[in-house]
């Protein structure tokens, strides 16, 4: 049920280990089972950040239940993450962050 799609104007040689390693990195962090966990991932897309077109990104995290309590840590953990593997500033990185009900969130026919 977590979900996080990142958006950087990098352009990316292996996407899916990326992903991969987001999802686990994800999955830990949350503890949740990574069978629920679901990334997305756009490289070389269209991004300003200040009006430069240097290395951003833009992340967007939704789940279940996200507590507001959590989301600094999130942010920090995301904020490395990117920073580590993309080579990108954190003071280049925005996160949105979006706690849904289980009603709102479809999966298998149904919702949770």
């Amino acid at each position: 049920m977590p979900y996080l799609k990142l958006q950087t104007n990098q352009e990316l040689a292996d996407e899916t280990a990326l992903l991969k390693k987001l999802s686990a990195k994800l999955a830990a962090e949350l503890g949740k089972p990574e069978t629920y966990i679901m990334t997305a991932l756009e490289s070389n897309f269209s991004l300003t950040f200040a009006g430069s077109t240097e290395p951003a990104a833009f992340v967007e995290l939704k789940s279940i239940g996200l507590e507001e309590t959590a989301t600094s840590q999130l942010s920090a953990v995301i904020c490395d993450f990117i920073s580590t593997e993309l080579e990108i500033s954190p003071d280049r990185i925005y996160i949105e962050f979006a706690s849904v009900s289980g009603s709102m969130w479809g999966w298998k026919g149904s919702t949770f």
